[in-house]
């Protein structure tokens, strides 16, 4: 049995976990051709190599045409990008002639017309709808008038789909992960300041046991609602690396926020010791 271990010391983000499956010799040029049968346009994919802190890893971007980057956080109307790229957003869905917001219906739609495997459609739509939940509950109003930007659903439904797509293509029969870290503070958004954890990612909590951490003296958000809504759909158990598991293959993937520590979430592939093959 192969399994794949999270090791959350800074977080997790779409992008931040794409990353470090890359990272773990993922084919690239093999992982566009699967998401391709997404049938969805208007972005292009990054994958380099790069050093924080002298180690070497994965920066994962989705660059979108209308050249903003994804930032790891989903949007909705009450909930947008990290502030530095705010107002690209909105300049941005400004550009679309119609239909600048996706609702779920609209995303399942995408997800469900695709050419991808039964796994990765049902994993990728119940994160959608984990998040969705999550912010009709956070701003009170009902699931199917929760709407995701359309920028912001692009890098979304890439991000997500793409971590299972990725998952699928490893052969990764289990995931598990060390407790969560995220920060702490407020954020900057587009209506003012959000606490740390961001709502969306506090509900997501309600009814589990996830384990989640907080660093004091990181004075911002670690955690995104698409990390947490692919935790709760993936890891099976929380704790540390089991000392009966062989570490195969290590990977890094980076998040794009400057913090005062390596901000990166590292990813184990493990077998059992002495597991038949």
């Amino acid at each position: 049995m192969t399994t794949l271990y999270l090791d959350t010391f800074s977080g997790i983000s779409g992008d931040m976990l794409l990353g470090a499956l890359l990272d773990l010799g993922l084919d690239f040029a093999a992982f566009k051709a699967q998401l391709a049968k997404l049938k969805v346009t208007g972005f292009e994919l990054t994958a380099k190599r790069v050093a924080h802190s002298s180690i070497y890893g994965t920066d994962f971007d989705v660059v979108l045409d209308q050249g903003t980057k994804d930032q790891g956080f989903v949007e909705t109307k009450h909930h947008h990008d990290h502030s530095e790229d705010q107002h690209h957003h909105h300049q941005a869905a400004g550009h679309h002639h119609h239909g600048e917001v996706r609702h779920l219906k609209d995303i399942e739609a995408i997800i469900n017309a695709s050419e991808l495997s039964t796994t990765v459609k049902a994993q990728a739509n119940q994160v959608f709808a984990d998040i969705a939940q999550a912010e009709a509950v956070v701003h009170a109003m009902p699931v199917d008038e929760v709407h995701f930007h359309e920028v912001g659903a692009l890098d979304s439904i890439v991000d997500i789909v793409g971590i299972f797509v990725a998952l699928e293509m490893l052969g990764i029969d289990e995931v598990r992960a060390s407790e969560l870290v995220d920060g702490t503070g407020f954020i900057e958004v587009a209506h003012g300041k959000m606490p740390v954890p961001v709502p969306a990612v506090m509900q997501m909590r309600v009814g589990t046991a996830i384990p989640v951490r907080q660093l004091m003296d990181v004075p911002t958000e670690l955690i995104t609602p698409t990390g947490m809504g692919v935790v709760k759909a993936l890891v099976q158990d929380f704790g540390p690396v089991p000392t009966d598991w062989t570490i195969q293959k290590i990977g890094y993937g980076f998040g794009k926020r400057q913090t005062k520590q390596l901000n990166a979430l590292r990813v184990l592939i493990c077998e059992k010791k002495n597991a038949s093959h």
